[in-house]
């Protein structure tokens, strides 16, 4: 008979932990003002770890008094007191940890080649990524970035988190000190979401940024000579690029950008009037960020969605757009239902099918799969494609409820993007002759397969002006009256 007392085991190592008695290892952890000594036992810390097994049979070990001197600069001493204590113990808490805490020690786990352990943390860490982001997300985001055990996809998932609220990062009362790189990989995102207004916050933020940077600068523009003036140019050059200044209203504009107009180049403040007198830019080669949503999923009717290259998701995101959620407008009741009633690859790409399937429908939106890409563009017609002159030519409707949009990734709802009518007037046409048509905004010649986009009537939006097409569908838009208790 065998009898095991493996608790008993794990209560003395632990007394001999913390006792730190008969000890002949001496760990020196961290640097300058947060350091800390730990004691351990040679032959204990050679069976637990193959890494201290190799430093302690080197011939190059500094010993002191029959005592080995490990000196490790490049671990926190909190995250090596979980190690020793995992060595000794075999537990470990992550409990009540910073996030930094916790990317602390997957650094140590890393050094120490803890595999088992670093994936334990990466679990962990991207549990409660969102939290950590909250507290403190600059030291977080900079330690992630600033070291290789953080893959790629941990980088993604928190700068994913980023985008989708970047007042995290704005709010921070740190945010002044983000590395340049970082913000550069943020300013760069189309991914960031933001409130219809937002855009001059980010410039703001910039400027906040930028000012931090030298103690020469002052927030008083109005008062500075040209010798400040290139210092901030010098600071901020990188970035000027990456603000959508075409997304920024004429009145903000000239209250919060114009004081600074001086550090961008003639030829971008030309085109920047250019743009806020005639709604044309000829340098504008950004595509508007993603505008914050509060999507209502109870517009639509529940069921599957019978598509090639969309999901319930896009149908949502529809339906929202339709409805003008957040506008306050629109305060109904209506629920929709989309239904398929024309596929190219299945019924035809030509200019007939489409109007033999399309016509007398009522409200529809068209989807239109881009060739080889997952891009996605395509329109609403809260009208119908049937409406024609007396003659049976054809026919121009103006509305302000029609919309275009694109998806830069159909696979990304998220990547969505909205273009309603400029001046409330979108127009519909409705050609024999030709499929979807949304004046010259986006407008499909059935006979080579191609789509034409020339921004006119609705807000542009960045859609190439010309597309090979994959793929098409034209989904009918139902709406019922929906009584919500």
């Amino acid at each position: 008979m065998s009898y095991k007392f493996d608790s008993e085991v794990l209560k003395a190592l632990e007394k001999l932990l913390k006792t730190e008695t008969n000890y002949d290892v001496i760990i020196q952890v961290g640097k300058e003002s947060d350091t800390k000594e730990f004691y351990a036992h040679s032959g204990f810390l050679c069976c637990r770890s193959n890494y201290f097994n190799s430093i302690i049979s080197a011939n190059d070990t500094i010993k002191i008094d029959g005592k080995y001197i490990i000196d490790m600069p490049n671990i926190t001493p909190q995250a090596f007191d979980v190690i020793i204590t995992y060595f000794y113990t075999g537990h470990i808490n992550m409990i009540n940890k910073t996030g930094a805490e916790i990317l602390n020690m997957m650094i140590a786990f890393d050094e120490l080649k803890l595999n088992q352990l670093i994936k334990l943390a990466e679990d962990y860490l991207i549990e409660h990524r969102k939290k950590f982001l909250q507290n403190d997300p600059i030291e977080f985001l900079q330690i992630i970035n600033s070291h290789k055990v953080f893959n790629s996809n941990i980088r993604e998932l928190c700068l994913k988190n980023i985008y989708s609220d970047p007042n995290i990062l704005f709010n921070s009362v740190k945010f002044i000190n983000l590395s340049a790189s970082l913000l550069e990989i943020i300013l760069k995102q189309d991914d960031l979401i933001l409130n219809e207004i937002d855009e001059i916050k980010i410039w703001e933020n910039l400027i906040k940024w930028g000012l931090a940077k030298d103690e020469i600068l002052d927030e008083d523009v109005s008062k500075w000579n040209q010798e400040k003036f290139n210092i901030f140019e010098k600071i901020i050059y990188n970035f000027i690029p990456l603000i959508r200044f075409y997304d920024i209203s004429s009145e903000d504009y000239f209250n919060k950008v114009k004081p600074y107009e001086q550090i961008l180049s003639k030829e971008s403040r030309d085109d920047i009037i250019r743009f806020h007198m005639t709604h044309k830019s000829l340098l504008n080669k950004y595509s508007k960020r993603r505008l914050r949503r509060d999507i209502d999923s109870s517009l639509i009717i529940t069921g599957t969605v019978d598509s090639s290259f969309i999901n319930k998701e896009h149908i949502v995101l529809f339906a929202n757009w339709i409805e003008r959620k957040g506008n306050n407008r629109y305060n109904s009741n209506n629920i929709y239902e989309f239904k398929l009633i024309l596929r190219g690859s299945r019924d035809s790409f030509g200019s007939k099918p489409f109007h033999n399937k399309c016509d007398n429908k009522g409200a529809t939106i068209t989807v239109i799969k881009i060739k080889n890409s997952n891009k996605l563009v395509g329109g609403y017609n809260p009208l119908d494609w049937g409406l024609r002159s007396n003659f049976g030519w054809s026919g121009r409707s103006s509305t302000p409820d029609s919309f275009l949009f694109s998806f830069n990734d159909n696979r990304n709802v998220g990547s969505g993007i909205i273009s309603r009518p400029i001046n409330n007037n979108g127009t519909v046409i409705s050609d024999p002759n030709y499929g979807p048509y949304f004046d010259n905004d986006l407008y499909l010649s059935m006979q080579y397969g191609i789509c034409y986009s020339n921004p006119k009537s609705y807000a542009d939006i960045n859609i190439p002006n010309i597309l090979g097409i994959d793929d098409y569908e034209v989904f009918q838009v139902k709406k019922e009256l929906h009584s919500k208790l």
